[in-house]
């Protein structure tokens, strides 16, 4: 781009304007000296603008009104943007952290000038470039570090683990660091976990069905593995409509040990389920818990029971509490997959559902009810301790 040439000066337009209306054309003037005709017009328009003698524009002084609100709009609008992505680092009453400002504005460096950040955010400019020759702390460096383990588990986790569970998984790595820090590094990365929503029924109780007794009474408390399964249905949305998922779960380890998906609730579903934990865990007197839903007091599921030496056990009707362990698998399973997934097929649903609880929840997902072990790790430490 061509440098863009000085302003003439002042006297020098005043003498050429009373040389035009002493008689002189612009464009002779324009060969005599170095502005173009062109411009001395607009020199004489605004001339008789000044002095009252046209009125089909603005004043020199109107002008000059003019670009002071642009420049004090500009310098207000900068203002308020700093502010804004400064959030509560500056707010009123609040300790100042200053390592934290001069951070935001070497990450802002690019959009507003430094001088005008360190002003509006009440910062010395030389505190500022003081802190940037600086090298950094050896916390800081150990920050650093850390803000990588925590993405990386993060990530691994499918965005759904908090502070917490990260923490666990760094102490897991071997490195000793507190939960809150773990927790501010996350704020500082912008970063969290995830919550959940309300469970919704799929089970419903036939007033004629004979229901079993209640063998667990909301203690869910059991020394080993297979002493104690929870079972349950929850429903999956999918464009194609709803599937059902059915899950058996040692109350132990919290691993679930027997899973079905259908697009019925009829108790070949349960069925399924239970049959898969059969085969894989081959228990002694195990105690099966659920609600009184129509699919476990159904006589199928009462036969399979009594073959394999199951103990059914069932919750008062309605109650979410006498089943909670299994509802808080299902808050969980909704939280951190079916509410942040749109399932176009039963098929796609049923493959995400898969590798969610044999690829993620029984092998590495944390509980903090069993010391933020993973289900198959609690398992293994308590057989390698038994």
């Amino acid at each position: 781009m061509p440098p863009t040439r000085p302003p003439y000066p002042s006297e020098l337009k005043r003498q050429i304007i009373e040389l035009v209306r002493a008689g002189r054309s612009p464009a002779e003037l324009a060969r005599e000296f170095e502005p173009t005709a062109q411009t001395i017009q607009n020199w004489i328009r605004q001339a008789d603008r000044d002095e009252g003698l046209r009125e089909d524009g603005l004043t020199s002084s109107e002008r000059e009104e003019l670009r002071r609100l642009r420049r004090e709009n500009k310098q207000l609008r900068i203002e308020r943007e700093i502010l804004s992505k400064a959030g509560g680092l500056v707010r009123s009453g609040d300790r100042r952290d200053p390592q934290k400002i001069f951070a935001l504005i070497k990450a802002h460096q690019a959009l507003w000038p430094i001088a005008t950040q360190c002003r509006i955010l009440g910062v010395s400019l030389s505190g500022y470039y003081a802190w940037r020759a600086r090298p950094p702390s050896k916390r800081a460096k150990v920050d650093t570090q850390l803000k990588e383990h925590i993405k990386a588990f993060h990530t691994r986790s499918d965005s759904t683990y908090g502070a917490p569970r990260i923490w666990k998984d760094l102490m897991d790595l071997g490195i000793r660091v507190g939960k809150k820090r773990v927790a501010r590094l996350m704020r500082e990365m912008t970063i969290c976990g995830i919550s959940r929503r309300k469970s919704t029924t799929t089970t419903r109780k036939t007033h004629q069905a004979v229901k079993a007794p209640d063998l667990v009474k909301r203690d869910f408390t059991v020394a080993t593995v297979n002493k104690l399964w929870v079972a349950d249905i929850t429903y999956v949305p999918t464009w194609s409509g709803f599937l059902y998922l059915s899950v058996v779960i040692d109350a132990f380890s919290r691993r679930v040990v027997g899973w079905a998906m259908a697009t019925h609730l009829q108790s070949e579903l349960v069925l399924s389920a239970l049959n898969m934990a059969l085969h894989q865990r081959h228990p002694e007197d195990v105690i099966h818990h659920s609600d009184q839903g129509t699919q476990y007091t159904s006589i199928a599921f009462g036969n399979c029971c009594r073959e394999a030496g199951v103990r059914p056990s069932m919750g008062a009707a309605g109650d979410c509490y006498d089943n909670a362990l299994c509802e808080s698998f299902f808050a969980t399973l909704e939280c951190e997959l079916i509410n942040r997934r749109s399932f176009r097929t039963h098929k796609e649903a049923r493959l995400a559902i898969f590798s969610y609880i044999e690829g993620w929840y029984n092998p590495h997902r944390r509980h903090s009810s069993i010391a933020y072990h993973a289900p198959m790790a609690y398992e293994k430490l308590h057989l390698s301790q038994a």
